[in-house]
């Protein structure tokens, strides 16, 4: 709350022109928070720093409605152009912890972002995106803004495929039963194409 206070006051000093005190207001901000956010941000309404240590907002950073973020998140840029050079989240979004969101990219409305995730491209409306670099692997709006919890473990999944394949294998070897083999192989391969394309 004093975070976005300090940014409020910063921000409305910052369109008047005025370049110094809102600065310095966003310094005493930083002090007291440890929450740095530029003075050129746009932050919308209902916007929710939970457990703020550490998040950097930075200028040309444009967050709506209804936003939460979690402690550590970046919202950096890449280059020191002038122009627009971080991100943009749109409305209902929800950022994990120490997720990094990096350069002139959208994050869509009602989207989430796993936990420590670095994100370079944009992630389409009602989406799930994890890893590093992160991949968009759940498209659907989830009704609980808060179920963060809920994301899909990739490296998980995979080797759950990479297992049961080996098992197919092993079994193919002790038997020779090729018929038995085919059949799981077309299961197995059917669950790795949908593994394949929930990260498109």
């Amino acid at each position: 709350m004093w975070a976005l206070l300090f940014h409020r006051i910063a921000h409305w000093l910052y369109q008047k022109g005025l370049r110094f005190l809102p600065r310095f207001i966003s310094a005493i901000g930083q002090f007291l928070t440890v929450i740095d956010i530029h003075p050129a941000a746009q932050i919308g309404r209902r916007v929710f720093i939970d457990h703020g240590m550490g998040v950097v907002i930075g200028e040309t950073a444009v967050i709506g409605n209804d936003v939460l973020i979690y402690q550590q998140v970046t919202l950096g840029g890449v280059s020191t152009d002038k122009g627009k050079r971080h991100p943009t989240i749109e409305d209902g979004v929800v950022i994990g912890t120490g997720a990094k969101i990096l350069g002139n990219i959208t994050i869509g409305t009602n989207s989430k972002v796993g936990a420590n995730s670095v994100v370079v491209k944009n992630v389409p409306p009602e989406s799930t995106a994890v890893g590093i670099p992160a991949r968009v692997l759940k498209r659907g709006y989830d009704k609980n803004p808060l179920s963060h919890d809920k994301i899909p473990d990739v490296n998980k999944e995979i080797f759950e495929y990479l297992l049961k394949r080996i098992a197919v294998l092993e079994a193919a070897i002790e038997t020779g039963d090729n018929n038995h083999i085919k059949e799981k192989d077309h299961e197995l391969e059917e669950l790795y194409d949908n593994f394949i394309h929930s990260m498109d």
